[in-house]
């Protein structure tokens, strides 16, 4: 199975490989042949993960395999892999959304000259996320956290020439890169307090480390988690990623780089459970990034920034299930939230494809001529929502559920931080269905507000999201199996109260006047929910704004100072070479006039003195 396992791996990354060296050469004698290139080993990637997976599934077990050791004079690294439960469906969920991606791409990214180092870098990606999720050693599964770091550097910013893409990804890379510091000290530190790097061996020996060790490990970690996967403060990056290429919003946000941190922060738990200072924390930050988030939201004009704020929120919620100790409804939400979300980036695409938008504002009646993204679209804002039966709302009620509990009978944080997050938690169910149905009412229905054809995007664009459709309508329904994530009576009638009043609350507005925007009910409020409360004004101020000062007082100095030495010393050189330079002008007279001289002086003071 670690072979199997390997290969899952190893396809897109010899697809990306490929793609670098050939994928320029293949599109002359082959147009399709980097499309082929890109998908066909995905596509073999998401069948060995689906035998993985059901291989675990029919025995439950890790699997570890070790290909070497390297010796580093202290903690030794091992080149390995592990295979359990958890690994094998989030690699399963990111083959299958990365398949999708890839399929879909095809089409959208038709006649771009850098569509063969696109596909390329999206295997690249990819395989990282796989090695992330397979690795069985914290210093190799940040090898894979690094290159999708990278990865999303050149995605984001694939259309370079646009000033707002190179912003953006350069913005992603460096907000990350602070959070991945921490990230890297606290692998050092929980690696070196445990005397191994392995993922077993460091959660086995967790108990023996000092509280302050664990607790410290843990905190840094959750600096890289905060940036991976968009929380505060690291998340103004991710709405600013819009500015990339659809189907890489689709990527980013559902299966891979935002999925990361929540990812390895289940992947750990045994040392997170071991810290609850550090749980606290990731649970108090999870409350203020969806509710934040959510509200962000429900004022923003532009589709996929919706759609991004609704990203920064749910992966929250899956923070504030895996806080609260409700660690299996958290990694239930993650997977069916890939599904959804994905499916809504991608269906967002079709619909700007064929608007020519981004914007809410020039949609409308799109229902009567796109069937299939009106329905595809249903499905996943009711499982953003959490409409029941949608995938969505079992695993969102079974995070309700497990915050419930702790608010009133105790858990790993104090009573208070529980109750925060159980209230938060139903705030923002409240918030999620009425920017859901916002964005809903004002893309589908209503009087068409552009002067575009409406009609059904092409067959390699829908044909994806009809088939992510599946997995977030029913996806659900496979969690029933587990006591965990059974639908609890009072719970659930609870979130679905607070469902029915974002959601009725959205459409009642929208009904009065439905040409115009429901998020106008806002008031003055509306300009802080749509720049998400300022924090990045609030950066621009406290940390921009001293940089570039320092950083014109540095030139200011290497201008007056450094730059006004070296310049002295060239000036003074200068003049001092003009006097030095009279008696070398290249006469030979003045040369022989100064010789006799010389000769005269010589002898007439050897005669007076001597």
């Amino acid at each position: 199975m670690i072979a199997s396992t390997a290969l899952v791996i190893l396809l897109p990354f010899a697809a990306a490989f490929a793609g670098f060296l050939f994928g320029p050469r293949l599109s002359r004698p082959l147009r399709n042949g980097p499309a082929v290139l890109a998908c066909a080993p995905v596509a073999a990637a998401a069948v060995l993960a689906a035998v993985v997976a059901f291989a675990v599934w029919r025995t439950p077990g890790a699997r570890t395999g070790t290909l070497s050791m390297i010796p580093t004079g202290g903690v030794d690294i091992a080149i390995g892999l592990q295979v359990d439960g958890l690994a094998a469906l989030v690699g399963l969920m990111v083959c299958c959304v990365a398949l999708a991606v890839q399929i879909y791409s095809i089409a959208y990214m038709a006649g771009d000259p850098r569509y063969s180092s696109y596909a390329a870098f999206v295997s690249l990606f990819t395989a990282a996320m796989l090695l992330v999720v397979y690795a069985g050693d914290l210093l190799l599964l940040y090898v894979g956290w690094e290159v999708m770091g990278v990865c999303s550097y050149f995605l984001i910013g694939h259309h370079w020439e646009d000033r707002a893409n190179s912003r953006a990804a350069v913005k992603a890379f460096l907000v990350t890169r602070l959070g991945d510091v921490g990230f890297l000290l606290g692998i050092i530190v929980l690696g070196v307090g445990a005397g191994t790097f392995e993922i077993d061996g460091v959660l086995g020996r967790v108990g023996t480390l000092p509280d302050a060790t664990v607790t410290a490990a843990a905190l840094l970690l959750l600096a890289g988690v905060a940036g991976k996967s968009a929380q505060f403060p690291l998340h103004t990056w991710l709405p600013d990623a819009m500015a990339g290429p659809t189907p890489i919003s689709a990527l980013i946000h559902a299966a891979t780089m935002v999925a990361a941190g929540i990812y390895v922060v289940a992947r750990l738990y045994p040392a997170f459970l071991a810290a609850p200072a550090a749980l606290t924390v990731l649970g108090l930050l999870a409350v203020i990034s969806m509710v934040g988030a959510a509200l962000a939201a429900l004022a923003q004009d532009d589709l996929k920034r919706v759609l991004a704020y609704s990203t920064v929120s749910q992966l929250a919620v899956m923070a504030a299930g895996l806080a609260v100790g409700a660690d299996t409804g958290a990694v239930f939400h993650l997977l069916t939230h890939g599904a959804f979300k994905a499916l809504l980036f991608l269906a967002a695409g079709c619909v700007i494809t064929v608007a020519g938008s981004n914007m809410l504002r020039d949609y409308g009646g799109l229902r009567q001529n796109m069937p299939l993204t009106f329905w595809s679209m249903t499905i996943g804002l009711a499982a953003l929502a959490g409409v029941p039966p949608a995938s969505g709302w079992l695993s969102k009620d079974a995070v309700i559920e497990g915050a419930q509990h702790t608010a009133l009978h105790g858990g790993e944080i104090p009573g208070a931080a529980a109750w925060i997050v159980y209230l938060g938690l139903l705030a923002t169910v409240a918030l999620t269905a009425a920017y859901a149905m916002r964005a809903w009412l004002m893309t589908f229905f209503g009087e068409p507000r552009g002067s575009y054809e409406i009609r059904e995007a092409p067959p390699l664009m829908s044909w994806p999201v009809a088939a992510l459709a599946v997995p977030a309508a029913v996806l659900g329904f496979f969690g029933l199996g587990a006591a965990e994530l059974r639908p609890h009576v009072g719970a659930a009638l609870i979130g679905l109260v607070f469902l029915l009043l974002g959601g009725g609350a959205a459409f009642l507005v929208w009904n009065r006047d439905p040409a115009l925007d429901p998020a106008r009910v806002l008031g003055p409020a509306r300009p802080a929910f749509a720049r998400a409360f300022y924090v990045d004004e609030a950066y621009a101020y406290a940390v921009a704004a001293p940089i570039r000062a320092l950083a014109r007082r540095v030139v200011a100095f290497d201008t007056r100072g450094i730059d006004a030495l070296a310049v002295g010393a060239a000036r003074g050189t200068r003049r001092l070479s003009g006097p030095l330079r009279i008696p070398q002008n290249g006469n030979p007279q003045t040369y022989l006039t100064g010789l006799l001289a010389g000769v005269v002086i010589i002898t007439a003071g050897v005669v007076i003195f001597l």
